[in-house]
């Protein structure tokens, strides 16, 4: 990165809802230390072993699992800290079970037997946590009727608006911005649970970047919110500031991992 024309390449694999936050933060970090940025939806966790990726934005699930490689690429530049009471200005978020608002479902054990979707195997909030979440409550990994993979967290909330399914688990950052931005979907949809607080998705760093660089980026990243533009650009996206996070933050998510893998659930 010492070259004049580099450019700091960032990559999102969350959810879209976010990506005009992702956008600014990439825009303002890039200005901030002296290089042009680009932003993409990031397809392949390779991308950083091939040098494609420089900065991203990540599930707490995959980082878990990159770290247990021999030669993991990426190493914890910062996370997010969300607005609101129930984050305790810590850097978590939480799963939210949703329903349809008219559901006669009221709470986790209303839903045996329900149709369920899921985003994706390799998602924390979910499915992970829901499969951890079921052993936890002492339920069977069959519990659901029927499980259903829908894709993503959008598609989740839709087919549980169409009545194509019961019941899900939504990123509560996800769900937060979404309520905010649509009342009228706030009032068709019902929380009847949450699930965690786990470590939220952080932000990334390549391990290939140089470490100076990083750390003026953290330096950025962790201070953006004293910017009066940094700041509103973050609320925007329901974000208080961004906080440093260690590898043993995420320890209760290799807690979760190691306490369902091995078991057979109904998710692809």
């Amino acid at each position: 990165m010492d070259n004049a024309t580099a450019t700091i390449h960032f990559a999102t694999f969350l959810s879209p809802i976010l990506y005009a936050t992702y956008e600014h933060i990439a825009r303002y970090l890039g200005e901030k230390v002296g290089f042009p940025t680009t932003l993409r939806v990031g397809q392949s966790f390779e991308e950083f072993a091939k040098g494609q990726i420089d900065v991203a934005f990540i599930c707490g699930l995959p980082y878990v699992r990159m770290t247990s490689l021999n030669n993991c690429p990426v190493e914890l530049l910062a996370a997010p800290v969300l607005i609101g009471k129930r984050y305790q200005h810590r850097p978590i978020y939480f799963s939210d079970v949703i329903v349809r608002s008219e559901s006669q479902h009221t709470c986790f054990d209303d839903l045996r037997g329900c149709v369920w979707a899921y985003n994706e195997r390799a998602s924390h909030s979910g499915c992970n946590l829901v499969c951890y979440s079921l052993l936890e409550r002492g339920k069977s990994p069959e519990y659901f009727g029927e499980t259903v993979k829908s894709g993503s967290h959008l598609r989740s909330i839709e087919m549980v608006l169409q009545g194509e399914v019961d019941a899900a688990a939504i990123d509560s950052h996800l769900m937060d911005v979404l309520r905010s931005k649509d009342q009228e979907l706030a009032a068709r949809l019902r929380v009847v649970d949450m699930l965690g607080p786990s470590s939220i998705p952080p932000v990334v760093v390549s391990k290939m970047m140089d470490n100076e660089l990083k750390c003026k980026m953290q330096e950025t990243l962790v201070t953006m919110h004293l910017d009066d533009c940094g700041a509103k650009q973050l609320r925007e996206g329901l974000i208080e500031r961004f906080a440093i996070v260690t590898d043993e933050d995420y320890g209760d998510l290799r807690g979760i991992l190691d306490r369902v893998e091995g078991v057979e659930f109904p998710f692809e």
